[in-house]
């Protein structure tokens, strides 16, 4: 059983743009007390605690609730799940979620010498906090942390994860490592990710969004190589990657998109559900990155699913 609670944590930012609000998804046990009839609230399963941390951040505009069944999915593989809302400062000084993207790292005079998002530090420091109080005191690992997103959201990922201890594995859906024009970089850079441990990237052959943004990074969308790809051949460092293409999934394939917001009019036909393959791909690479488990490494090598393409480093294929 996979239950909820909520949590929130004051950032970077000036208030009241400088709170995200987290929902923790973790696996629980029902014990049918009065507590739990009277507060909803359940006890985390010990069977498996302490569990690995994965802290998901959200793209722009999305909000947490879209990622919840992609949320719960990892949870019920045996790991505590946090998403996160926040609402702060965009670009060209407009308000929306966020996951908080510090612009000024992201430039050439900065890259590579902090992360682009300082959120992710706050809320790890809140989630120790969280993991000495009841329900969930002693239920959290937080030695062993993949970060994980989507969009925007797997970019800062991408940019930030070094820096942070504990963590041990990063993915992320629909995000790639290139940078706009408008920070003072050169049409078409890709830029290095600051990771320092095996990374999962997927996307979707479908995916319009990331083709509809080709003239942030000073390109022409029609005769542009996949950004993704570039970011998985050219930014990170060899290890242990996987890239997943799903063959007539879209940028929006892991999330339920809100119509009335974000840039979900941008993106192509969902021919293919990726929620559940790409789920259970992530569930078997972070088995393998944190939680140890016995024949994780082997299921990773041997993963099929259908419009499932896996793509390792060049030299694990040589």
């Amino acid at each position: 059983m996979i239950r909820s609670l909520w949590w929130s944590v004051r950032t970077d930012g000036t208030a009241p743009f400088d709170t995200a609000h987290l929902k923790v998804y973790y696996p629980a046990v029902a014990t049918g007390d009065d507590a739990e009839r009277l507060t909803g609230v359940f006890g985390p399963d010990p069977a498996g605690a302490p569990y690995p941390v994965v802290l998901f951040m959200s793209g722009v505009n999305v909000g947490q609730e879209a990622y919840r069944r992609f949320a719960v999915a990892i949870a019920e593989a045996g790991f505590v799940v946090v998403t996160v809302d926040r609402v702060g400062e965009l670009f060209g000084g407009l308000r929306g979620l966020t996951p908080g993207v510090e612009l000024d790292a992201a430039r050439p005079d900065a890259y590579g010498t902090r992360p682009t998002c300082p959120a992710i530090g706050a809320i790890l420091a809140s989630l120790a906090e969280l993991a000495e109080l009841a329900p969930l005191r002693g239920a959290l690992d937080l030695d062993r942390v993949a970060l994980g997103g989507h969009s925007a959201g797997g970019t800062v990922v991408l940019q930030s994860a070094r820096y942070f201890p504990g963590v041990r594995a990063v993915f992320a859906w629909g995000a790639h490592n290139m940078v706009a024009t408008m920070l003072g970089w050169e049409p078409g850079t890709v830029l290095p990710a600051q990771v320092a441990c095996p990374v999962l990237l997927g996307v979707g052959t479908n995916d319009g969004v990331i083709q509809g943004s080709a003239d942030r990074y000073g390109e022409d969308g029609a005769n542009r190589p996949d950004p993704v790809r570039r970011t998985f051949d050219e930014a990170l460092p060899e290890g242990a990657n996987l890239l997943a293409i799903i063959k007539g999934a879209n940028h929006f394939g892991i999330a339920d998109a809100d119509p009335t917001a974000a840039r979900a009019f941008l993106d192509g036909p969902a021919e293919t559900d990726a929620l559940p393959p790409f789920a259970a791909l992530t569930a078997t690479f972070l088995h393998t990155h944190l939680s140890g488990r016995p024949h994780a490494e082997v299921e990773l090598a041997g993963f099929e699913a259908e419009h499932v393409q896996l793509i390792r480093p060049r030299s694990d294929e040589c």
